[in-house]
């Protein structure tokens, strides 16, 4: 359940507009991801796939197609994750959710334009089109030592998220298709 908290940070995905320069309004966010896991005990990174979905004001879709197909949503305050056993999701249940929604909520504040300096992250602009965000608090610095965003051009979306987890382990995931302020049907925020 660690990993899941880390990947969670992950969803920095839109909204830096606003630390960026640029104003955009942001109703709803869907893209393609490749996610790359570094650690030093791996011969090669280990590789996912999947989609993310974001609607205002709070609703997530993080779905994973492979090597491991889950889904993790956030509707209406609620964070359920399912997992896929024999072609069908089965939902998950565990202690590690309640700490998965506190963490949603304050990335759903980044989604909807807040990325600035957090009592949680010190942000720093460091070139034209990167963003890098700082732990403040020394007990989450040792799980994660920063995050990196790399934005795409104007739009405010991001082109990538590196997540780095220590010396020589971090994941990247990497963005395409993405598409800013389309209509997301209420479906993908309640079911697999």
């Amino acid at each position: 359940m660690k990993i899941f908290l880390y990947l969670l940070v992950l969803f920095f995905f839109s909204g830096v507009s606003s630390f960026a320069g640029s104003a955009v309004d942001v109703d709803s966010v869907q893209a393609d991801f490749v996610q790359e896991k570094n650690l030093p005990i791996l011969a090669r990174p280990l590789v996912s796939t999947g989609k993310f979905l974001f609607q205002a004001p709070g609703s997530l879709r993080w779905e994973y197609y492979s090597p491991l197909s889950s889904v993790l949503l956030m509707n209406n305050g609620q964070v359920r994750k399912f997992v896929k056993h024999e072609g069908e999701f089965v939902e998950e249940h565990g202690m590690g959710l309640n700490s998965m929604q506190i963490v949603l909520q304050e990335i759903t504040g980044w989604l909807d334009g807040e990325i600035t300096d957090t009592p949680t992250f010190l942000a720093k602009r460091t070139e034209k089109d990167t963003i890098v965000l700082t732990p403040r608090q020394e007990v989450l610095a040792k799980i994660i030592s920063g995050i990196e965003l790399k934005l795409q051009g104007e739009s405010g979306l991001m082109e990538s998220v590196t997540l780095y987890e220590g010396e020589n382990s971090f994941t990247r995931m990497v963005f395409s298709n993405s598409r800013l302020n389309v209509i997301l049907p209420d479906e993908n925020f309640k079911k697999p």
